[in-house]
């Protein structure tokens, strides 16, 4: 792959504008106030607002919404953000939920955007477990994505909320993304099993995608998540893996080097 850059800002939580070859995505919509929430019997509560609000986040090609059924993932604000946001690609499920505003995408299923001038991006979703094995019916389907520019995978890998297991093993075996980001933060919201990537998970999905930069996102701002960026940091540098690491401050702009 030629020489690229892709830009990440980190809004806050899953929330992500990710900038590439003239393109804009963002992941996640989360826009609420700090506050509670309460679904199923669940008690979610969130302790950090936005770094920036929906109104500056400009125009967008599409938003990668991994799940639409948790607050933190989806919250009351980034409901509405979605009606005006442009293609929303998510769950076949979700998109059902939605309606029109979004298209379902299955694992392994890529679509193509092109610009005005001609460019084009490959987004590719990608299997996901929202926990442990058995916890489908609980937590609902979940969706990541792969974003390529010469081909499927070979630029950005969005995990969405997984945990490591075959399907991510998988998406590694089949594709080649310079950068990798994580949904990470250890998330408990129901009980002592984790739902997102523990610091295990995250360095063994390093590993697996020995050519990437890894950066780990929504392991802040909610009371359920049981690891830090700092958790995470000190692991995969524990465990040989500094120089692979970047992290993103809130609200500020950052460019990696896709080669």
């Amino acid at each position: 792959m030629a020489q690229s850059i892709a830009a990440l800002t980190l809004i806050g939580g899953p929330t992500v504008l990710i900038e590439i070859a003239g393109f804009r995505l963002l992941t996640d919509p989360t826009f609420d106030a700090p506050g509670r929430y309460e679904s199923r019997g669940i008690v979610l509560e969130k302790t950090r607002g936005p770094a920036l609000g929906a109104d500056a986040i400009g125009r967008l090609d599409a938003v990668l919404l991994s799940h639409d059924q948790h607050f933190d993932n989806l919250d009351r604000a980034g409901r509405v953000f979605l009606e005006t946001a442009g293609p929303t690609f998510t769950t076949s499920a979700g998109a059902a939920r939605l309606g029109p505003i979004a298209r379902g995408l299955a694992p392994w299923e890529t679509v193509r955007l092109t610009a005005a001038g001609g460019a084009r991006l490959f987004v590719t979703a990608t299997p996901a477990r929202h926990g442990p094995p058995g916890i489908e019916p609980m937590t609902g389907d979940v969706i990541g994505f792969v974003l390529g520019l010469e081909q499927p995978g070979d630029a950005v890998y969005v995990s969405g909320d997984t945990v490591w297991y075959e399907g991510v093993a998988e998406i590694a075996r089949r594709f080649r993304p310079r950068l990798v980001i994580l949904f990470a933060g250890a998330a408990k919201p129901r009980g002592p099993f984790h739902v997102t990537m523990d610091n295990n998970d995250a360095i063994e999905t390093a590993r697996a995608f020995p050519q990437a930069r890894i950066v780990a996102v929504h392991n802040d701002g909610w009371v359920h998540f049981t690891e830090s960026q700092k958790d995470f940091v000190q692991a995969l540098t524990t465990l040989g893996l500094a120089d692979r690491l970047a992290t993103l401050d809130l609200g500020r702009r950052a460019e990696f080097t896709l080669a």
